[in-house]
């Protein structure tokens, strides 16, 4: 097993009797994009502010980048890029100006600040508009100007709070792209905060819900799929053409289907066997039309819902 890039051990902050994180618990790997879940008030950003060296644990350790945060906080934020929920640019300056400034304070020098900022502008779609000022920009091209700010210290982790909020689709699967060309072509870890579950779905290697300051579970989406399917190991979509309610009642009482939830042309079957071959046999039974049968699995909704409602 390769050493995780971000990992806290037992780590826990508490403000007076506010407990805000709890044994803490997280491994993050090189090069995986890690979604990060939580309502509101669940120690996200807490966790975040520890991670980066902005605010002490009151117990436990973190390292990231090889680095403690609490100990050499300077040394991880040279190698993390932080991108807030609303990034705040110099409204009246150009995409190349704010950049060229940012890469100053991170004391670039001189002579590779101007390539850097192309390089970067160019990688989050944004050249072409490099000299126009900031204010005339959509949310969606502000937050790819985000990415670019923190890609132009080159980090090898960055970490992104709700970076596709009140995008449209569009500027939403340009930031998703992005995000997942980085970490296959840079191989940079990326740790993802979003409420947006099949976002998260779609790109995210692995996932951690953390409730209440607690770390509830960990794994890829598959691996919490499963487990929250306990003895139904098998999810189907079924869709018929004809009168369902007569079909209804007989897929109830089938053998090894376990539930029977209502869809808006058919039914989601949760099964305990592989009951197709039956189905099949009821559908000609019945003379219906099959329109759909398909494997279904769990989607990271019903994931989230199942830890959060159980913590």
């Amino acid at each position: 097993m390769s050493t995780p890039i971000i990992e806290t051990t037992h780590l826990s902050k508490q403000y007076r009797e506010k407990v805000a994180v709890s044994d803490l618990e997280l491994r993050v790997d090189r090069g995986e994009i890690f979604g990060f879940l939580g309502p509101n008030g669940a120690g996200k950003t807490t966790t975040i502010l520890m991670l980066l060296g902005l605010t002490e644990p009151t117990q436990g350790e973190a390292s990231v980048c090889g680095f403690s945060p609490t100990r050499s906080p300077l040394e991880v934020k040279r190698r993390v890029g932080y991108l807030p929920e609303n990034p705040g640019f110099y409204e009246d300056l150009s995409a190349a100006q704010n950049l060229t400034f940012i890469a100053r304070l991170n004391r670039l020098s001189e002579n590779v600040i101007s390539e850097r900022v192309d390089r970067v502008l160019e990688q989050v779609g944004l050249l072409g508009e490099g000299h126009r000022p900031v204010r005339q920009f959509s949310r969606g091209m502000k937050q790819r100007l985000g990415i670019a700010e923190v890609l132009v210290k080159e980090p090898e982790v960055i970490i992104l709070d709700e970076p596709t909020l009140g995008i449209d689709p569009d500027g939403v699967t340009r930031i998703l792209d992005l995000i997942t060309g980085l970490s296959l072509e840079k191989n940079l870890t990326v740790l993802l905060c979003s409420h947006l579950l099949h976002q998260v779905q779609r790109i995210c290697h692995r996932i951690g819900i953390i409730v209440s300051g607690k770390l509830v579970v960990q794994g890829t989406p598959d691996e919490l799929g499963k487990a929250i399917l306990e003895d139904c190991q098998w999810n189907f979509l079924l869709e018929v053409n004809g009168d369902r309610n007569q079909l209804a009642g007989a897929l109830e009482g089938l053998p090894g289907v376990a539930e029977c939830e209502n869809r808006d042309k058919g039914w989601l079957l949760r099964c305990t066997e592989d009951v197709r071959p039956r189905l099949m046999q009821l559908i000609q039974q019945h003379g219906l039309d099959l329109l759909q049968l398909r494997s279904e699995d769990p989607t990271l909704e019903e994931i989230y819902l199942k830890y959060f409602r159980e913590a």
